[in-house]
């Protein structure tokens, strides 16, 4: 049910680079939320033509999707960790990264046929 989805300016790292990258942050977000990392799905999209500022130096959006409440303490903690992340794996500075949370009533989240209502 936690997702996130991180889309970048940056060419494709090694598939090695990538791995480490989205299992890592799926770790986190499980230890973040609470939740069992069974459930997470992390994914990647590089490449991506973006601006930020007017320029197109390396920039990154992050989502991050969960079925609950995300307190302002806890969506503070992930965006520290996850901008030292994704600046550590990808070289995009903290400052050009964006992240957004929402977080999804249980019935408008699907999953194996069904929804977690």
């Amino acid at each position: 049910m936690p997702l996130i989805k991180v889309q970048s300016s940056v060419k494709t790292p090694s598939s090695e680079a990538v791995e480490t990258l989205l299992t890592s942050l799926s770790s986190k977000l499980a230890q973040h939320l609470g939740k069992p990392e069974s459930y997470v799905m992390t994914s990647f999209e590089p490449e991506i033509k973006m601006t930020f500022g007017g320029t197109f130096e390396a920039v990154c959006y992050i989502e991050i999707k969960s079925i609950g409440r995300m307190t302002p303490d806890i969506t503070k903690a992930m965006s520290q960790d996850f901008c030292q992340t994704v600046e550590k794996h990808l070289g995009v500075p903290k400052n050009r990264i964006y992240l957004e949370f929402a977080d999804a009533e249980r019935a408008m989240w699907g999953w194996n046929g069904g929804t977690f209502a």
